[in-house]
């Protein structure tokens, strides 16, 4: 009997509870036993929850695609872990409890530069960041990248990447609280979209030429005004629509622009190419053990306040990711 976050009807976060008796899996041949420490709240989770996620698990169960901890027992089939490793666990569910109960091919070592507070909020976020620009978008060191929504869990680590990967970073946010945590990211150039007109301040940035790579986990009314600021072979990167709205954009812009529009979506990568996500854990947890990457953790919650956690997110006051501690 462990401790966690139940979704047993759909709705908003008020219509969860947070129980104590939650039972979890019997051990499989083939799974691990661990001790959450940290739990990372994505988008995704306020989704799923509401029943507008692609994936939608039966009732009732405990959201939380990712967390991190400590395994306590494996299946007599493991052969990659042992008991006490420091793992993170990307299962799509079950992470906001304070026991899970995963499959040994969800679990990835903790990289040893971080705490379980950051390690629990890396694996969505910046997988979904560098296969964004790496793959999807073929970031070149010296080209301009546009980051939408750059204070917040997948937007800050994008800022970090495309520092990391040579690019000039342009971080647009709806505040200048957040943009001072963009610049300390390593942003070149903040854009206030709140009150600055986001296609003429890209004009002046660029001397008129647009940016090359644009990273948009925001959606709504933001989106058309990025597209019409791109550059020639422009890459426009649809992550997400964390604004609400899914925006619609004429076509002839792409004919106008030669640009391309480009969807990301990691979790389907993950299962088509799995030796290219392999690469990119790889390099990641290189340039996290060599501290070229610091996750940006600000809204900790301890789980008794996974309300006020879920409506940080929701309202977007969040800076970098949220995440809920065990």
């Amino acid at each position: 009997m462990v401790k966690a976050v139940v979704c047993s009807e759909h709705g908003l976060p008020d219509k969860l509870n947070l129980v104590h008796d939650w039972e979890t899996a019997e051990l499989g041949p083939n799974d691990v036993r661990m001790d959450v420490k940290a739990a990372g709240l994505n988008f995704p989770d306020v989704l799923i929850i509401q029943g507008k996620y692609q994936m939608q698990p039966p009732m009732p169960f405990v959201p939380g695609g990712e967390s991190a901890g400590v395994v306590t027992e494996v299946g007599s089939a493991v052969t990659r872990w042992s008991v006490g490793d420091s793992v993170i666990q990307l299962g799509g569910v079950g992470g906001f409890a304070s026991e899970a109960v995963v499959n040994e091919n969800a679990l990835l070592p903790k990289p040893e530069g971080i705490d379980f507070s950051a390690a629990a909020g890396v694996g969505m976020t910046y997988f979904t960041s560098y296969y964004a620009l790496k793959q999807r978008g073929q970031l070149k060191a010296g080209e301009t990248l546009l980051v939408m929504g750059a204070a917040g869990g997948v937007g800050s680590t994008a800022v970090e990447l495309g520092k990391v990967m040579g690019a000039k970073v342009i971080a647009a946010a709806s505040s200048d609280e957040k943009l001072e945590l963009c610049k300390q990211l390593g942003a070149d150039e903040v854009i206030n979209y709140s009150n600055e007109s986001m296609k003429d301040r890209i004009k002046e940035i660029t001397g008129g030429k647009g940016v090359d790579v644009i990273y948009d986990p925001v959606g709504g009314d933001y989106a058309e005004p990025a597209v019409r600021s791109m550059a020639w072979n422009g890459r426009y990167l649809v992550i997400g629509f964390a604004s609400g709205p899914i925006p619609s954009i004429p076509l002839n812009l792409t004919l106008l622009k030669g640009c391309a529009l480009i969807g990301v979506f990691w979790g389907r990568f993950l299962g088509e190419e799995p030796a290219e996500q392999q690469k990119n854990v790889e390099e990641l947890w290189s340039l996290f053990n060599e501290g070229k990457l610091n996750p940006v953790v600000t809204d900790v919650f301890p789980i008794e306040e996974y309300e006020a956690g879920y409506a940080a997110m929701m309202e977007r006051r969040a800076k970098g990711k949220v995440i809920f501690t065990f």
